[in-house]
């Protein structure tokens, strides 16, 4: 924490930063590469167990798994891109909403107390992988001219600006779709990430002054900011996961 001058360990930058846990030759491995690895394992550990046995009268576990998958899969892939062209992208979308919500989650977490998405690399890579999926099914459900003609919303009807629409299309999905697709979840929970640390420590630093009555409502913001985040974590989750599907549904549709 860095202070300000006035004894109060404001939260900033350093707060995304750690110190390596273990260095090999030139690679170091830190807390936030331990939390991602983390949550894949408890990913494919859920749902190992949940499916792993599947039986016709479910139990606990597998009910919840089932909960979650159906979740995904009705509320966000069918409603985006209809069950028969859905389907098969269902089990990509539900591992991509449960991956991302628990790399938010893990903000609220004792000891671990930190959102791995509001380091950019994380929400770039499961941009990436959207992109290139919706890219290559783009070109291999209309060809090589054709795909150009979806990416770019090409139409003659357009006439003399037919062009500029191109060209306004082609930078809008090519290299902005991409870049707003990964930073709307990296800025969201390194917002809110930030606000939980400047009142959780606010809470500290008052308590141990003699303003403990601002104590009491910096704590009480705390909580507040806390299941806010809950809220925010679930739904940041929700909107990469329907953003994805509509990538992949404008990439499915005819080009008129």
């Amino acid at each position: 924490m860095a202070d300000n001058g006035c004894g109060f360990p404001a939260p900033g930058l350093h707060s995304f930063l750690f110190q390596p846990i273990f260095t090999v030759g030139g690679f170091e491995f830190n807390k936030v590469m331990l939390l991602a690895l983390i949550t894949t394992l408890v990913v494919v550990t859920f749902f190992t167990m949940a499916f792993g046995k599947a039986k016709v009268v479910p139990g606990k576990l597998q009910m919840i798994g089932e909960a979650g998958y159906d979740f995904v899969r009705r509320g966000i892939v069918y409603e985006t891109l209809g069950k028969r062209e859905g389907e098969k992208y269902v089990p990509l979308m539900v591992s991509i909403f449960f991956f991302v919500w628990i790399m938010n989650i893990w903000s609220v977490i004792p000891l671990a107390q930190f959102p791995v998405s509001s380091i950019i690399a994380y929400p770039a890579v499961l941009a990436l992988m959207v992109y290139v999926t919706w890219v290559s099914l783009t070109f291999k459900r209309h060809g090589f001219v054709g795909g150009w003609k979806n990416i770019t919303g090409y139409d003659n009807s357009l006439g003399p600006i037919k062009w500029l629409v191109s060209f306004i299309e082609f930078f809008s999905n090519l290299l902005v779709r991409p870049f707003t697709h990964a930073v709307r979840l990296f800025a969201n929970m390194f917002a809110g990430h930030l606000m939980l640390v400047m009142f959780t420590v606010a809470s500290w630093y008052l308590l141990n002054s003699y303003m403990i009555p601002a104590a009491g409502v910096s704590f009480v913001m705390t909580m507040a900011m806390i299941v806010f985040e809950l809220f925010v974590q679930a739904v940041q989750a929700y909107v990469f996961v329907l953003l994805a599907c509509t990538y992949i549904q404008g990439a499915l549709a005819e080009h008129h």
